[in-house]
């Protein structure tokens, strides 16, 4: 019809709880998650890629440390995905809102947040899928999921900066903001934050027993049962994958490369002194448990090759395939008395995937890094 125009108004949205109350309960809850999962991630990143001022004092000990730091990260970003999307509902309406910029100061203040809410999705996703070892993307998952993190923890200051004044407004139901909300949402918000609570609850119970084994019994959608595997013990790469096959006792040999360089053959190494420990295997997808190694203590090798006390050691695997095919480890990793050359798990000889016939096994320390298949020690300066 002539003279009529089209006008397009924005949604309306007159649903509860789309309101700054629930908005700042959520995020009470889903920042520390956030917090935890940072922090943790932090140490996971920095003893697999310690910068060098670090590289030779990452400590050994408590033993179980790693364990307990990577179980948080992954426990922590589990929980956090519910939270997110909790929150993200409530606050999605304000996507709509009209005029979409109103100031200078309200341009930046919505690039943040989509800075954040991209960021945050991004290494919730990628994390979780990351645990799972499925990679459909062309990227290498570690420097960015690292980049993108610190990314997200500033976003999020920022956020929590600008939003300030209306955190502080609706921290508590007594704070003087929250008295304008209608007292009728009150029933139906603690609802809802019942029922996050639960999902939060849930997702956890069902998956934490991966590394928190007590609760094995109560895995549903862990990727990784800590019981299931060669000699009940998981792995993430077997002997096939990285290309080593069964190593005939005869043809292996050791190399210990120092000031006093030596070649053992396996018959040798079983002939030394034998030392048991119990040590957790604790990999960077969040599972781990703890077992029985026997083998040579590595310190009591390297002091045969002549290596100084705070030598540096790399660590060289016989397989073919696969990253990690070699580590190093600082002073107080390779002088622990707890770091075996593995040559037994659980008073049985190694599988062939889990490193027949030596294996790494130290104290505090990622999976990734607890090189299978070992055929070199290097004492580095």
């Amino acid at each position: 019809m002539e003279g009529m125009k089209l006008r397009v108004s924005p949604p309306v949205f007159r649903g509860r709880l789309h309101d700054a109350r629930t908005a700042t309960v959520l995020g009470r809850w889903l920042g520390p998650a956030f917090v935890v999962c940072f922090a943790t991630g932090l140490i996971s990143h920095f003893m697999q890629h310690p910068p060098g001022w670090l590289a030779n004092d990452i400590p050994s000990r408590p033993a179980w440390g790693y364990r307990l730091t990577q179980g948080l990260h992954v426990a922590s970003g589990i929980a956090a995905i519910p939270l997110l999307l909790a929150k993200l509902w409530t606050v999605y309406p304000r996507l709509f809102q009209w005029p979409p910029f109103t100031s200078v100061k309200h341009v930046l203040e919505r690039l943040s947040v989509a800075v954040l809410v991209a960021g945050a999705v991004f290494e919730l996703a990628t994390g979780l899928l990351n645990a799972a070892q499925w990679y459909p993307w062309p990227f290498s998952f570690v420097p960015v999921h690292y980049a993108v993190a610190w990314v997200v923890v500033g976003a999020l200051v920022l956020h929590i900066a600008v939003k300030a004044p209306e955190i502080r407004a609706h921290w508590t139901r007594r704070s003087p903001g929250t008295l304008a909300l209608p007292a009728q949402d009150g029933p139906d918000r603690r609802s809802l934050l019942a029922a996050v609570g639960a999902a939060v609850g849930a997702v956890t119970l069902t998956t934490v027993g991966q590394s928190f084994t007590p609760l094995k019994d109560f895995l549903l959608f862990a990727p990784r049962h800590p019981d299931e595997g060669p000699q009940g013990l998981p792995v993430n790469r077997t002997a096939a994958a990285a290309g080593v096959g069964r190593i005939a006792d005869e043809e292996y040999r050791l190399v210990v490369a120092g000031p006093r360089p030596y070649t053992v053959t396996l018959d040798e190494l079983r002939a030394l002194p034998q030392h048991e420990v119990e040590l957790p295997i604790a990999c960077v997808e969040g599972w781990s448990k703890s077992a029985r190694w026997t083998g040579v203590r590595v310190v009591d090798l390297l002091e045969r090759a002549g290596a100084p006390t705070r030598a540096r050691v790399r660590v060289v695997s016989l397989q073919l395939r696969g990253g990690y095919r070699v580590s190093e480890m600082g002073h107080e990793h390779a002088g622990d008395p707890l770091t075996l050359l593995a040559l037994r798990l659980n008073g049985e000889e190694l599988d062939p995937d889990h490193g027949y016939p030596a294996r790494l096994i130290a104290p505090n320390r990622p999976g990734v890094l607890q090189t299978k298949w070992v055929g070199r020690l290097e004492v580095l300066a």
